[in-house]
């Protein structure tokens, strides 16, 4: 089996998939308020059968991790039919999910037995009323039965991420804590990204992983201790806590890039495999695949798309003048 291994060395084994950019929330940071169509056009998204033909040939090239995502992927029908035509690649051993999980109290049990084995949930609020601004409408009841419905059909881990705000949300880092203590969580704090017109506008909000580190180490106290095991942290600094299930991560994309450890590219839903999130180069999968191409030729466009990863992103040189693609279509 071929491994793909990018020109800085870095063997690619995990593809986030985002199977819709439309999504029910509209978060200040990730997406503008009139949405990811806001002047009604709208391109094709890869259909099933599409997507999970792309994940056997990245699966034949060494990605063993799949994370679905979105916008928000519970708003597309039939979602388990997907998770199950990927539990059937006999190479792909993870299938996680991101959502905000508004659905997914409903949802949880078809996807854990369609094949998900995990999920990760963003969280950026506590508060009923600062949640529903964030989120322009979210409904924080329905968010919180999600993850209490994750826990009980076993989905598990269950990761929430907060995006902190310096403005809006760094007050509540002490008592996101407290929710992730009670809960046997693992919490992960962001930094703002400047991603597209919503990511940019929220830059002056920005917050270091430093500084949040600061807070989390003044409220847990000597309880905070580091954890070694890079793999399970995957780009986060994460720390367990003495006494707790829970493990808190600060994810520092922005003040302290991790790119030398980048083991993933992006596939939209519009089939464009995008190979780095804070660079533009995308590379068009869904055009030669509906024009017939064989197994073998989708890999090598693949191998090619991979030679031409970049070695890092430049979000801290760019921060106030990036005009990339809307996080919202990109897939996190």
């Amino acid at each position: 089996m071929t491994a793909l291994i990018d020109p800085f060395q870095r063997k690619i084994e995990y593809l986030r998939v985002s199977v819709t950019d439309k999504c029910n929330y509209r978060c200040s940071y990730c997406m503008p308020e009139e949405g990811a169509h806001p002047e009604g056009r709208y391109t094709e998204y890869l259909d099933y059968d599409e997507i999970t033909r792309i994940i056997k040939a990245f699966s034949e090239l060494g990605v063993w991790k799949i994370r679905l995502t979105g916008g928000e992927p519970l708003i597309r029908k039939n979602l388990p039919q997907l998770v199950q035509q990927i539990s059937a690649l006999p190479l792909v051993t993870d299938i996680a999910l991101s959502t905000n999980a508004e659905h997914l109290a409903e949802q949880a049990l078809a996807l854990k037995e369609a094949g998900v084995t995990r999920t990760n949930i963003s969280l950026d609020s506590l508060d009923p009323v600062k949640f529903e601004r964030i989120t322009r409408g979210g409904n924080l009841n329905k968010v919180l039965a999600g993850i209490d419905r994750a826990f009980a059909v076993g989905m598990t881990p269950v990761k929430v991420n907060m995006v902190v705000m310096k403005q809006t949300n760094f007050d509540e880092i002490p008592t996101m804590l407290d929710y992730a203590l009670d809960k046997g969580i693992n919490l992960r704090f962001i930094e703002t990204m400047p991603i597209g017109t919503a990511g940019i506008s929220v830059m002056d909000e920005y917050v270091s992983a430093d500084q949040i580190l600061e807070i989390i180490k003044h409220h847990v106290g000597s309880d905070l201790l580091p954890m070694l095991d890079k793999q399970e942290a995957g780009p986060a600094r994460v720390y367990r806590i003495s006494g707790s299930k829970a493990k808190i991560g600060v994810i520092s994309a922005v003040s302290q890039h991790f790119c030398e450890t980048c083991n993933r590219v992006r596939l939209t839903a519009r089939g464009e495999l995008a190979l780095c999130l804070g660079q533009e180069d995308m590379v068009d999968l869904r055009t030669p695949l509906r024009a017939g191409v064989s197994d073998d030729e989708l890999k090598n466009i693949i191998i090619a798309a991979i030679a031409r990863k970049p070695e890092r992103h430049h979000f801290n040189e760019n921060r106030h003048n990036i005009q990339f693609r809307q996080m919202v279509s990109l897939g996190g």
